[in-house]
């Protein structure tokens, strides 16, 4: 299926087209539909999975273009309001559509000047209870829209939301998306909607099928070290890394900054413009790579990052969705990667548990392994550079001091740097040692704690709930030797070699068994 099986309108197609996305989500292709068909719908589905075109593609392609608001979709931040205003305005922007943006601390005067305008506004729920109390604005939209309605419940805005729909009209689409459905988000759904149709993603669709997802077992004091082992080897070209705390968030940010990385945190204690700054350096790649709180990225749509980076791993599945989401965007391949401890190791497998996939296991690159790889990847740029006249007359120049081997020596000596790779020669645990945790892991039940913030949704005393798939689940790498992938019988777990160099890290692996 493609998106133009929809039939949308021209201008939208177009827009649509010239966005890069090729085939619909799963929640795309199942809301968009019924979007179409005029229904009330509720959607339940995580952050990434393409939601913003689910309600916003059927909505834009249904508006009749007017004077006057004919959308209104309401969210819970303000970062969130900003990234669903800048994507809807993407859509519609060729079918003269334009968008407001609502949200607390702004003045009132500019967001009233573009409501006046605008067919489509954004909004968080305070401020826009605050412009329709005081009569600021009198609108009557055909198309409304909540988004991530269990965040708007968990900040405390449910009463909120409801005094909004008191100045709603009557006669209007509604659709209610959310990533769980709490009872009191259900009892919203009864009141605002009706008859909606239902759409819920599986638990094969929760993550997206074009993600690939790796993990890699490290003893805590090397996580820097590791973090920077994987993107000498993975060379990202846009990457956001997760921290738990906004302590660690600058910590991390002024260590990568340190090491020549162009980087910069996103964190709920910076102030607004700091954090628009940030999130627009990296949407226009002057910065390479965003480490931010689980609550800072909320939203944020960036369609060109390419890895995800879980410097812990967070409390919950749901979190974990919510992160590695924001990679494989708009039909593209995208890259997660989880660095974890041996007593991280349970919380991994409550979440590969709970969206129903397992996670490649794999060994963290040794140097050699990444001089290799540099090196062919600088050899591959150079044989594709195309020769300048200007490098020609360089090389001449060049020739009256130097013969012609001494300066490919001096050019190749200056680009060889590239490859230089810091660090200890060994990182983490190696093949056996990870084994080792799969097979000594707890199996069929939970009933062994939930360890610290562990998820909640645990099955108790269910066996039937497998024996953590022990073929299926043993970690494998890609050594690439000769074109095997050493998934013998399950896979082992290798590490990101490339080339043939055995490396199994059997007296590291001693060494690390000991001190755990």
């Amino acid at each position: 299926m493609t998106f133009k099986d929809f039939n949308f309108k021209e201008q939208l197609q177009n827009a649509i087209d010239h966005a890069g996305f090729k085939e619909p989500s799963p929640i795309q292709s199942e809301a968009i539909p019924i979007v179409l068909e005029g229904k009330d719908m509720v959607g339940q589905a995580h952050t990434g999975t393409g939601k913003t075109a689910a309600f916003g593609l059927p909505i834009i392609n249904m508006m009749e273009g007017q004077k006057g608001v004919e959308a209104v979709v309401i969210v819970p931040t303000r970062e969130l309001a900003m990234q669903v205003s800048d994507e809807l305005f993407r859509f519609g922007k060729n079918l003269n559509l334009n968008t407001a943006t609502v949200y607390g601390g702004q003045s009132y005067s500019i967001q009233l000047r573009n409501i006046d305008r605008a067919s489509i506004i954004v909004a968080t729920p305070g401020r826009f209870l605050d412009l329709l109390r005081s009569g600021k604005i009198n609108i009557k939209p055909s198309f409304v829209v909540l988004d991530e309605a269990d965040e708007m419940l968990d900040m405390g805005f449910l009463d909120d939301i409801k005094e909004v729909f008191t100045f709603l009209p009557k006669e209007r689409q509604t659709l209610l998306f959310s990533a769980t459905m709490p009872q009191a988000i259900k009892n919203l759904a009864k009141t605002i909607l009706k008859e909606p149709e239902f759409v819920t993603l599986t638990k094969k669709d929760v993550t997206n099928s074009k993600i690939t997802q790796t993990y890699y077992v490290v003893d805590e004091r090397e996580r820097d070290d590791a973090l920077i082992r994987l993107y000498d080897f993975k060379a990202p070209t846009k990457s956001i890394i997760f921290c738990r705390t906004k302590k660690e968030v600058d910590r991390l940010s002024t260590f990568l900054v340190s090491q020549g990385y162009m980087a910069k945190g996103l964190h709920g204690d910076m102030e607004q413009r700091q954090r628009e700054e940030a999130i627009r350096a990296f949407k226009t790649s002057k910065l390479e790579i965003l480490i931010a709180t689980d609550v800072a990225a909320r939203g944020l749509d960036v369609n060109d990052v390419s890895h995800v980076f879980n410097y812990h791993l967070p409390f919950d599945s749901e979190s974990y969705v919510h992160r590695i989401g924001r990679t494989g965007r708009a039909g593209k391949l995208g890259v997660a990667v989880s660095i974890v401890t041996p007593h991280e190791f349970r919380m991994l497998q409550k979440i590969e548990k709970n969206i129903g996939t397992k996670l490649e296991g794999k060994i963290i690159p040794n140097i050699d392994s990444v001089k290799v790889k540099k090196t062919a990847d600088l050899k591959g740029k150079i044989t594709g550079q195309e020769i300048k006249d200007y490098a020609l007359e360089l090389v001449e120049d060049l020739k009256s001091e130097f013969d012609i081997d001494t300066i490919a020596a001096k050019l190749a000596s200056m680009l060889a740097s590239s490859t230089y790779v810091k660090g200890n020669d060994r990182i983490g645990k190696s093949e056996s040692d990870i084994l080792r945790l799969i097979e000594n892991a707890p199996r069929g039940d939970d009933r062994g704690g939930r360890g610290r913030g562990g998820y909640r949704g645990g099955n108790r005393g269910g066996r039937s709930g497998g024996r953590d798939n022990r073929s299926g689940g043993r970690p494998s790498g890609d050594r690439n030797r000769s074109g095997r992938s050493d998934n013998r019988s399950g896979g082992r777990p290798s590490g990101d070699r490339e080339r043939s160099g055995r490396s199994d890290n059997r007296s590291g692996g001693d060494r690390n068994r000991r001190r755990d």
